[in-house]
Protein backbone atom coordinates (compact mmCIF):
# COMPACT_ATOMS: atom_id res chain seq x y z
CA UNK A 1 0.00 0.00 0.00
CA UNK A 2 2.81 2.53 0.46
CA UNK A 3 3.32 3.34 -2.72
CA UNK A 4 -0.37 4.84 -2.71
CA UNK A 5 0.80 7.31 -0.24
CA UNK A 6 4.11 7.93 -0.79
CA UNK A 7 3.70 12.34 -0.64
CA UNK A 8 0.32 12.53 -0.30
CA UNK A 9 -1.03 14.46 1.93
CA UNK A 10 -4.00 13.30 4.23
CA UNK A 11 -6.21 15.13 6.84
CA UNK A 12 -7.55 12.90 9.79
CA UNK A 13 -10.12 14.74 11.74
CA UNK A 14 -10.42 13.20 15.42
CA UNK A 15 -6.93 11.98 14.82
CA UNK A 16 -5.58 12.24 18.87
CA UNK A 17 -7.05 8.83 19.62
CA UNK A 18 -8.36 5.18 18.73
CA UNK A 19 -9.35 4.92 15.24
CA UNK A 20 -8.24 8.35 13.97
CA UNK A 21 -4.65 7.97 15.89
CA UNK A 22 -4.47 4.60 14.08
CA UNK A 23 -5.03 5.92 10.89
CA UNK A 24 -2.72 8.61 11.32
CA UNK A 25 0.04 6.25 12.64
CA UNK A 26 -0.98 3.67 8.96
CA UNK A 27 -0.52 6.80 6.70
CA UNK A 28 3.04 7.79 8.06
CA UNK A 29 4.05 4.24 7.75
CA UNK A 30 3.18 4.39 4.79
CA UNK A 31 4.95 7.74 3.15
CA UNK A 32 2.23 9.65 3.64
CA UNK A 33 2.24 13.67 4.99
CA UNK A 34 -0.76 13.96 7.92
CA UNK A 35 -2.81 16.66 9.52
CA UNK A 36 -4.41 15.74 12.28
CA UNK A 37 -7.14 17.39 14.68
CA UNK A 38 -9.08 17.33 17.95
CA UNK A 39 -10.99 19.37 20.73
CA UNK A 40 -8.52 18.06 23.40
CA UNK A 41 -5.32 20.26 23.26
CA UNK A 42 -3.61 17.70 25.87
CA UNK A 43 -4.82 14.57 24.24
CA UNK A 44 -3.32 16.01 20.92
CA UNK A 45 -0.13 16.72 22.07
CA UNK A 46 -0.04 13.26 23.63
CA UNK A 47 -0.70 11.59 19.86
CA UNK A 48 1.87 13.75 18.55
CA UNK A 49 4.49 12.71 20.70
CA UNK A 50 2.97 8.85 20.55
CA UNK A 51 3.90 9.83 16.65
CA UNK A 52 7.60 10.37 17.29
CA UNK A 53 9.88 8.01 14.93
CA UNK A 54 7.46 7.09 12.44
CA UNK A 55 8.26 10.00 9.79
CA UNK A 56 10.19 13.31 9.34
CA UNK A 57 8.80 15.55 12.16
CA UNK A 58 7.78 17.97 9.38
CA UNK A 59 5.71 15.46 7.78
CA UNK A 60 2.84 15.99 10.76
CA UNK A 61 0.72 18.99 11.32
CA UNK A 62 -1.68 18.92 14.84
CA UNK A 63 -4.00 21.48 15.21
CA UNK A 64 -6.94 21.93 17.75
CA UNK A 65 -10.25 21.94 16.08
CA UNK A 66 -14.15 21.32 16.44
CA UNK A 67 -15.40 20.23 13.91
CA UNK A 68 -18.71 21.72 14.69
CA UNK A 69 -17.27 25.03 14.70
CA UNK A 70 -17.31 26.36 11.24
CA UNK A 71 -14.85 28.85 11.36
CA UNK A 72 -12.28 26.35 13.89
CA UNK A 73 -12.11 23.82 10.98
CA UNK A 74 -11.26 26.72 8.48
CA UNK A 75 -8.78 28.09 9.88
CA UNK A 76 -7.18 24.04 10.03
CA UNK A 77 -7.77 24.27 6.23
CA UNK A 78 -5.72 27.31 6.15
CA UNK A 79 -3.06 25.80 8.73
CA UNK A 80 -3.42 22.69 5.93
CA UNK A 81 -2.72 24.67 2.72
CA UNK A 82 -0.22 27.15 4.24
CA UNK A 83 2.15 23.95 5.75
CA UNK A 84 1.16 21.19 2.75
CA UNK A 85 -0.12 23.40 -0.21
CA UNK A 86 -2.59 20.16 -0.91
CA UNK A 87 -4.93 17.52 0.25
CA UNK A 88 -5.17 14.39 -1.54
CA UNK A 89 -7.31 12.18 1.37
CA UNK A 90 -9.72 13.51 3.78
CA UNK A 91 -10.90 10.99 6.97
CA UNK A 92 -14.14 12.47 8.52
CA UNK A 93 -13.55 10.61 11.57
CA UNK A 94 -15.08 12.78 14.84
CA UNK A 95 -17.76 11.73 16.38
CA UNK A 96 -19.32 9.85 19.18
CA UNK A 97 -22.26 7.55 20.37
CA UNK A 98 -25.07 8.54 22.73
CA UNK A 99 -26.57 5.38 25.03
CA UNK A 100 -29.90 6.12 25.81
CA UNK A 101 -33.63 4.68 24.98
CA UNK A 102 -36.43 6.57 23.80
CA UNK A 103 -37.42 7.66 27.36
CA UNK A 104 -34.07 8.92 28.45
CA UNK A 105 -33.65 10.77 24.51
CA UNK A 106 -34.59 14.24 24.95
CA UNK A 107 -35.45 17.00 21.93
CA UNK A 108 -32.16 18.20 22.40
CA UNK A 109 -30.58 15.41 21.97
CA UNK A 110 -31.89 14.26 19.05
CA UNK A 111 -30.68 17.46 17.21
CA UNK A 112 -27.10 17.39 18.49
CA UNK A 113 -26.65 14.16 17.48
CA UNK A 114 -27.67 14.83 14.07
CA UNK A 115 -25.61 17.86 14.01
CA UNK A 116 -22.83 16.04 15.11
CA UNK A 117 -22.81 13.48 12.42
CA UNK A 118 -23.80 15.43 9.87
CA UNK A 119 -21.82 18.97 10.08
CA UNK A 120 -18.95 16.36 11.58
CA UNK A 121 -18.64 15.58 7.73
CA UNK A 122 -19.64 18.99 6.47
CA UNK A 123 -17.97 21.84 7.85
CA UNK A 124 -14.17 19.57 6.93
CA UNK A 125 -15.58 18.68 3.51
CA UNK A 126 -16.93 22.29 2.63
CA UNK A 127 -13.16 23.59 3.95
CA UNK A 128 -11.13 21.31 2.51
CA UNK A 129 -13.29 20.78 -1.09
CA UNK A 130 -10.84 23.05 -2.71
CA UNK A 131 -7.72 21.66 -2.33
CA UNK A 132 -9.53 17.93 -2.68
CA UNK A 133 -10.69 19.10 -6.40
CA UNK A 134 -6.70 19.82 -7.24
CA UNK A 135 -5.80 16.24 -6.58
CA UNK A 136 -5.98 13.78 -8.92
CA UNK A 137 -6.58 11.32 -6.58
CA UNK A 138 -9.51 12.48 -4.21
CA UNK A 139 -11.22 10.98 -1.43
CA UNK A 140 -13.79 11.08 0.94
CA UNK A 141 -13.72 8.37 3.78
CA UNK A 142 -16.31 8.43 6.81
CA UNK A 143 -16.09 6.24 10.06
CA UNK A 144 -19.70 5.71 10.68
CA UNK A 145 -21.32 2.66 12.27
CA UNK A 146 -23.40 -0.53 11.52
CA UNK A 147 -26.31 0.99 13.51
CA UNK A 148 -26.52 3.25 10.41
CA UNK A 149 -28.45 -0.06 8.93
CA UNK A 150 -28.74 -1.97 11.95
CA UNK A 151 -30.44 0.55 14.57
CA UNK A 152 -30.12 -0.27 18.39
CA UNK A 153 -32.80 0.71 21.08
CA UNK A 154 -30.23 1.38 23.42
CA UNK A 155 -28.97 4.17 20.68
CA UNK A 156 -32.14 5.06 18.83
CA UNK A 157 -30.72 8.72 18.46
CA UNK A 158 -27.08 7.98 17.73
CA UNK A 159 -28.71 5.01 15.52
CA UNK A 160 -30.83 7.05 13.20
CA UNK A 161 -28.21 10.14 13.35
CA UNK A 162 -26.01 7.37 11.75
CA UNK A 163 -28.46 6.71 9.43
CA UNK A 164 -28.54 10.24 7.98
CA UNK A 165 -25.16 9.76 7.36
CA UNK A 166 -25.28 6.75 5.26
CA UNK A 167 -27.66 8.56 3.22
CA UNK A 168 -25.88 11.95 3.19
CA UNK A 169 -22.19 10.11 1.81
CA UNK A 170 -24.64 8.11 -0.77
CA UNK A 171 -25.47 11.90 -1.91
CA UNK A 172 -22.27 13.74 -1.82
CA UNK A 173 -20.28 10.21 -3.58
CA UNK A 174 -22.78 11.18 -6.54
CA UNK A 175 -22.53 14.95 -6.22
CA UNK A 176 -19.10 15.01 -5.76
CA UNK A 177 -17.83 12.30 -8.60
CA UNK A 178 -18.17 14.81 -11.48
CA UNK A 179 -15.44 16.76 -9.14
CA UNK A 180 -13.45 13.34 -9.22
CA UNK A 181 -13.79 13.15 -5.85
CA UNK A 182 -14.76 9.91 -4.17
CA UNK A 183 -16.45 9.19 -0.90
CA UNK A 184 -17.07 6.10 0.92
CA UNK A 185 -17.68 4.49 4.57
CA UNK A 186 -16.86 2.14 6.96
CA UNK A 187 -19.34 0.44 8.85
CA UNK A 188 -18.20 -0.08 12.47
CA UNK A 189 -19.56 -2.98 15.00
CA UNK A 190 -18.32 -2.90 18.32
CA UNK A 191 -14.54 -1.65 18.27
CA UNK A 192 -12.06 -1.42 21.13
CA UNK A 193 -12.21 2.61 22.54
CA UNK A 194 -11.67 4.66 25.21
CA UNK A 195 -15.06 4.36 26.44
CA UNK A 196 -15.15 0.60 26.65
CA UNK A 197 -11.73 0.55 28.76
CA UNK A 198 -13.44 3.09 31.16
CA UNK A 199 -16.83 0.15 31.53
CA UNK A 200 -13.68 -1.88 32.10
CA UNK A 201 -12.63 -0.28 35.02
CA UNK A 202 -15.53 -0.41 36.45
CA UNK A 203 -16.73 -4.01 35.69
CA UNK A 204 -18.41 -6.05 38.38
CA UNK A 205 -16.31 -8.93 38.05
CA UNK A 206 -12.93 -7.86 38.41
CA UNK A 207 -11.34 -11.26 37.94
CA UNK A 208 -11.83 -11.42 34.52
CA UNK A 209 -9.11 -9.61 32.21
CA UNK A 210 -9.87 -7.17 29.90
CA UNK A 211 -9.19 -9.89 26.76
CA UNK A 212 -11.77 -12.33 28.68
CA UNK A 213 -13.89 -9.16 29.49
CA UNK A 214 -14.46 -8.14 26.05
CA UNK A 215 -14.70 -11.75 24.62
CA UNK A 216 -17.89 -12.13 27.05
CA UNK A 217 -19.72 -9.52 25.81
CA UNK A 218 -18.97 -10.09 21.72
CA UNK A 219 -20.19 -13.16 22.83
CA UNK A 220 -23.05 -11.70 24.17
CA UNK A 221 -23.97 -9.90 21.71
CA UNK A 222 -23.56 -13.10 19.12
CA UNK A 223 -20.45 -11.29 17.28
CA UNK A 224 -19.06 -14.66 15.35
CA UNK A 225 -15.75 -13.43 15.28
CA UNK A 226 -16.21 -13.73 19.36
CA UNK A 227 -14.74 -10.45 20.19
CA UNK A 228 -14.07 -6.62 19.68
CA UNK A 229 -12.57 -4.81 16.68
CA UNK A 230 -9.31 -3.55 17.25
CA UNK A 231 -8.76 0.20 16.15
CA UNK A 232 -6.05 -0.75 13.72
CA UNK A 233 -8.38 -3.01 11.99
CA UNK A 234 -10.91 -0.26 11.20
CA UNK A 235 -7.81 1.94 10.34
CA UNK A 236 -7.02 -0.73 7.58
CA UNK A 237 -10.21 -0.48 5.94
CA UNK A 238 -10.02 3.76 5.90
CA UNK A 239 -6.88 3.55 4.20
CA UNK A 240 -8.23 1.34 1.75
CA UNK A 241 -10.91 2.72 0.56
CA UNK A 242 -9.17 6.36 0.65
CA UNK A 243 -6.11 4.97 -1.70
CA UNK A 244 -6.07 4.51 -5.24
CA UNK A 245 -6.78 1.01 -4.74
CA UNK A 246 -10.09 2.17 -4.16
CA UNK A 247 -9.88 4.05 -7.43
CA UNK A 248 -13.57 2.76 -9.10
CA UNK A 249 -15.41 2.58 -5.70
CA UNK A 250 -17.19 5.80 -4.49
CA UNK A 251 -20.83 5.74 -3.03
CA UNK A 252 -19.91 2.39 -1.58
CA UNK A 253 -19.15 0.88 2.55
CA UNK A 254 -17.19 -1.52 4.23
CA UNK A 255 -18.57 -3.51 7.22
CA UNK A 256 -15.88 -3.74 9.73
CA UNK A 257 -18.06 -5.78 12.14
CA UNK A 258 -16.59 -9.08 12.60
CA UNK A 259 -19.41 -11.17 11.44
CA UNK A 260 -22.22 -9.39 13.30
CA UNK A 261 -24.17 -7.59 10.05
CA UNK A 262 -27.48 -9.30 9.61
CA UNK A 263 -27.55 -7.23 6.78
CA UNK A 264 -27.51 -8.75 2.92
Amino acid sequence: MKGSFEQRVAVVTGGSSGIGLEAVRLLLRNGARVALCGRDEARLARAVESLQGLGDESAVLAQPCDVLDKASVQAFAHAVEARFGRVDFLIANAGQGRVASLEETQDEDWVSETRLKLMGLLHPLKAFQPMLERSDCASVTCVNSLLSLQPEPHMIATSAARAALLNLTHSLAQELVRKRIRVNSILLGMVESGQWRRRFELRSDTQLDWTDWTARIAAQRGIPMGRMGRPEEAAQALLFLASPLASYTTGSCIDVSGGFSRQL
